[in-house]
């Protein structure tokens, strides 16, 4: 064991021998596709299916996002991801006082099913696979998409994506909740139920572990946290009498791609290995595709430095590489000027080009599991594993993902990794390549990305001129039937599909439902 300044550690805080062997580790016994599919999903991986290039974009308005989306397809693209933007994540119309200057700056605006409407004008939805990253209004989101493709009449179960719809890493790491927590778990579940009925190949729900990442965790707790919450999850939706070999099948994961190569490689894999024993053990899911963790991977846009920003080109190729060395069903590449602005087309195409040069030129699609009996790989992927148990343990002892949330304890654990990871970078133990080592005199000129301000207003006059044309009796009715039909168990998402084909928008929903639910403060709870 190597001491002093010879010792090394990974992020987690796992250290690193100088060498191993193969006393340190064995490799897993099964193969790919077996359980507990630390190898990998699927028997063959790539060769058979290899993973959706799935470039995340959204700006300014609906038509403005809907030419990059075809832009990307042209490009080589194999998925949508659509990002929105900060009004429509938190239930507030374009026109509402609390969404002034954020129209379509982080991601689309969408206030009602005609938007939605022209963010996917001319784009086939039966052929295009679509992941959005929404969550606590995620119900109203695909109900719009699922509405778009009817009029087109595309039927639900051609129909294929992932609604993000995870709620519980928003009151963890990144913010953008509405309600509190037990009104949106019973959102989530009414999901789960309505699509598992009319929307069967949608994956219903994207686990985030990136976000709990981004916010400065561990890898260690990047899988605990993201586990715990899927562990919650199941538990809601065992308690509304769904079947675990049902819903089990539908849910994804979205984790984090992060720098230390290796590290995050066995992240993927012990967190497949964790996953497969929970279903079973604790749910009794008994199908493998209810029990095998499939996940979409982003790199880490916190890794992205302002400074030196083409640098940022060589951290996105090796996260991405450790995203496909450790199995991804799916991926985003960070552009390198994401640190700065929006992407520009140019950077989010060379975004994509980093996929493209790894699926077609690097060998990557050759075999399954290339790093598996790799001494190190499998002594980190067995430290991780344990570690991470450990924490899901913690939070058990706790009452589960939800009590530890509401008690802070999460939270907690995850602003002292990231308090402790900025004090290593600022005193220099932790190397930031042109930040705190190899700086620049002169700062990069970089051409970066603008939105024109007319965007907000043109979204404003659409919104109320949508209103001036609808009939207002008839979104009166449907609104109030929404609001009867939340205070019982019955499941909301049909009432709320019917006021958004009345054109209800999105925050008037969520205005009614945030009178009869309250809202959460991080702080004080609900109130």
């Amino acid at each position: 064991m190597a001491t002093g300044p010879d010792r090394r550690l990974t992020e987690s805080g796992i250290e690193v021998e100088p060498v191993y062997g193969p006393d340190d580790a064995t490799g897993p016994p099964e193969c790919p596709g077996e359980f507990p599919f630390t190898r990998g999903p699927y028997p063959d991986m790539y060769r058979g299916r290899p993973w959706t290039m799935r470039q995340y974009a959204g700006f300014g308005s609906a038509d403005e996002t809907n030419r990059r989306f075809r832009t990307l397809l042209a490009r080589g693209q194999t998925g949508l991801s659509v990002a929105f933007d900060l009004p429509t994540q938190l239930g507030y119309d374009s026109d509402d006082h609390l969404a002034e200057g954020e129209v379509g700056r982080t991601g689309v605006a969408i206030d009602s099913v005609d938007d939605m409407a022209r963010l996917f004008d001319g784009i086939p939805l039966e052929e295009v696979s679509t992941s959005m990253t929404i969550n606590a209004p995620a119900a109203l989101l695909l109900l719009c998409y699922e509405l778009v493709a009817a009029a087109r009449g595309v039927p639900g179960d051609a129909l294929r994506g992932t609604v993000q719809n995870d709620i519980l890493k928003e009151y963890v790491a990144r913010g953008n909740y509405i309600f509190p927590p037990r009104p949106s778990m019973r959102l989530t579940t009414d999901l789960f139920a309505y699509c598992a009925g009319r929307i069967p190949h949608w994956n219903t729900i994207s686990i985030s572990g990136y976000h709990i990442r981004e916010a400065g965790s561990t890898a260690v707790q990047e899988i605990a946290f993201t586990l715990a919450n899927g562990i919650a999850y199941c538990d809601a939706a065992v308690a509304a009498g769904l079947s675990p070999d049902a819903f089990g099948t539908r849910l994804s994961f979205f984790f984090n791609a992060h720098n230390d190569l290796l590290q995050e490689v066995a992240k993927f894999r012990a967190a497949r290995r964790l996953w497969a024993v929970i279903m079973r053990d604790r749910f009794g899911a008994t199908s493998p595709k209810a029990q095998a963790l499939r996940f979409h991977a982003q790199t880490g846009g916190s890794t992205l430095t302002a400074q030196q920003p083409e640098n940022n080109l060589v951290r996105v190729a090796v996260q991405a590489l450790a995203a496909v060395y450790g199995g991804a069903q799916s991926l985003h590449t960070n552009a390198f000027d994401e640190a700065l602005a929006l992407p520009t087309e140019r950077a989010a195409t060379l975004a994509l080009r980093t996929q493209q040069v790894l699926m077609h030129e690097a060998g990557t699609t050759a075999t399954a599991d290339p790093l598996g009996g790799s001494w190190y790989v499998e002594a980190l992927t067995d430290e991780l594993e344990a570690r991470a148990r450990e924490l899901i343990e913690r939070i058990d002892e706790l009452g589960g993902a939800v009590p530890a949330i509401e008690a802070g304890w999460v939270q907690e654990q995850i602003e002292e990794s990231a308090f402790r990871w900025q004090r290593e970078v600022e005193g220099g133990e932790r190397v930031i390549v042109g930040v705190n080592r190899f700086a620049a005199d002169e700062p990069e000129r970089v051409e970066l990305h603008r939105l024109d301000p007319a965007i907000e207003r043109a979204q404003r006059d659409r919104l109320q001129a949508l209103r001036a044309a609808r009939n207002a009796t008839a979104v009166e009715a449907t609104v109030a039937e929404v609001r009867r039909i939340a205070a019982t168990d019955e499941n909301l998402l049909p009432a709320l599909r019917d006021a958004l084909a009345a054109r209800a928008t999105i925050g008037e929903l969520c205005g009614g439902l945030r009178e009869l639910w309250g809202t959460y403060d991080a702080s004080a709870g609900p109130r």
